[in-house]
This record gives C-alpha cells, structure tokens and sequence, in this order.
C-alpha cells in the first residue's frame, strides 16, 4: 500500500506545484486583498466538514442502538481527526470547530460573511444547494468546488471520500502565503490574529498529525483493490483541479478589484 500511495503523490505533485506556487499569493497586497481571499475560501473550509463528518458516518457508528463497524483502526483514525477538526480551540482556548474559528477570523479583519452565512442557513432550512448558492450569490468558482465535493460524497464511496480528503486538502499552504500572512499580521496585529492563528494551527495540526492518520486511513480503505486506487487516483487530480480553479476565482477578483481602484 506504500507503494500506491507514493504512485498517487508522483502522478499530483504537478498539480500540487501549481497550487503552491499560484499567482493567487503574490496578488494579495493588503487586508482588503486577504477578506476577498477568505471570502471564496471559506466554502472550501465549510465543505471540508461536511467531508469530514461524511467519512465519520460511514466509517463507524453513529446510530442507536450501537453495533461495531469497520476496524477499530479505522474508527480510531477518523475519530481523532474529527476531534480536531470540529471541537479545536481558539486563541482564548475555547473549544471550537476550524469553520467557526475561520468565521471569526473574517468577523475580526472585517470580511463579508453574509453570503456564507446565508448560504448554510438556506441549506439548513431547505436541504437545496441550488437555492442556496442562488439567494447567497455564491461566486461561481466556489460554487464549483463545493458541487465536486458533494459528488464524491453522494457516490457513497468512503475510499474515494477518504483519498480527497488526504490528497486534496492537507499540505497545500505554500511558505509564500505564510509569509503574507505575517506582513500583513505586522501592519494589522489586531484585524487578523485570528486569522494568523488559524493558518498556524492548520499547519501544526491538519499538516502533521492528521495529514498521518488520514494516510493511514485511505490506505485501510483502499488495501490491495488496484481500482480503488485507480479511482482514488482520479478523484484527487479531479480534487487539485477543482482547488486550482477556486484560487483561479480568486485571482480573477483580485485583478478586477486592482483594475477597478487604478481606473
């Protein structure tokens, strides 16, 4: 299984590189530039719950009465991750899940959260995406990478869950983007510390120690089948292109923007 997964990271790093040297970073200039950043990116932060706990449904048990499901390896990596991911803590050490710390970091430097927020609170009451990124104007990019991350989850294919979820997320925050992040933090320490935190915490936990445990549980799922790894393999380039035209948005705002303020 080692050997499938280094295959997978030879046949990706193209696209990793692409990702982690997009023209998105070195268009951010200031604050302004990071809120349009966190405004298309926090449907990515958004949907990796959703992901997240998808893999927890399937993966073990979460239904009454309670009967044992899968290996307990499995159930053990899963869970973990999902303590991390939705029951963290912030910078005053209370408890809470990546999509709510990322809300309050856009809260503090001033970024627009009413079309995420209208978009789940439509989902919420209605279960309809299409009513949702419509009433939200979610931008069209956004709208794209969460539609490919709701595919991979209604194929109800936990390895395939698994795979984008330990491929196409983890390990993607390039030393440009930190760099950033730290200007910007030294010109406005009391707008984006949450901000600053959150990429930190990212990288100590979701880079490290997750991005181990999700290995391990893709190669549990995966084991000896050859077109589960085809699959696996298909679905992650599918993922990292979906990524790269959500930066691609990005990018696109931010030149239009520039364009705007220089006209």
């Amino acid at each position: 299984m080692i050997a499938q997964i280094e295959k997978i990271k030879r046949t990706i790093e193209p696209l990793r590189q692409e990702i982690i040297n997009h023209k998105v970073y070195s268009a951010i200039k200031d604050i302004d530039d990071l809120k349009v950043f966190m405004q298309f990116h926090v449907y990515a932060v958004w949907d990796f719950m959703s992901l997240l706990k998808t893999l927890q449904s399937n993966l073990t048990c979460t239904s009454v009465p309670w009967f044992p499901k899968g290996t307990a390896d499995t159930r053990y990596l899963i869970n973990e991750i999902v303590v991390g991911e939705e029951s963290d803590v912030d910078l005053n050490g209370i408890r809470k899940s990546h999509f709510e710390l990322y809300l309050d970091a856009m809260k503090q430097c001033g970024a627009d959260t009413s079309k995420i927020e209208g978009f789940t609170d439509v989902l919420k009451q209605t279960g309809d995406f299409d009513a949702s990124f419509l009433s939200s104007e979610t931008p069209k990019e956004a709208k794209d990478f969460v539609d490919f991350t709701f595919s991979v989850i209604e194929s109800g294919k936990d390895y395939l869950q698994s795979a984008i979820f330990t491929f196409g997320r983890e390990d993607l925050i390039p030393g440009m983007f930190i760099s950033i992040i730290d200007e910007v933090h030294k010109n406005f320490p009391d707008d984006i510390s949450i901000f600053k935190y959150y990429i930190e915490r990212h990288i100590e936990v979701d880079g490290d120690h997750h991005s181990h445990l999700a290995l391990q549980m893709t190669a549990n799922l995966c084991q000896d089948n050859e077109q589960y790894w085809k699959e696996a393999e298909e679905a992650v380039i599918n993922s990292l292109k979906q990524r790269i035209g959500l930066w691609n948005g990005i990018y696109r705002q931010l030149t239009e923007r520039t364009a705007m303020a220089n006209s």
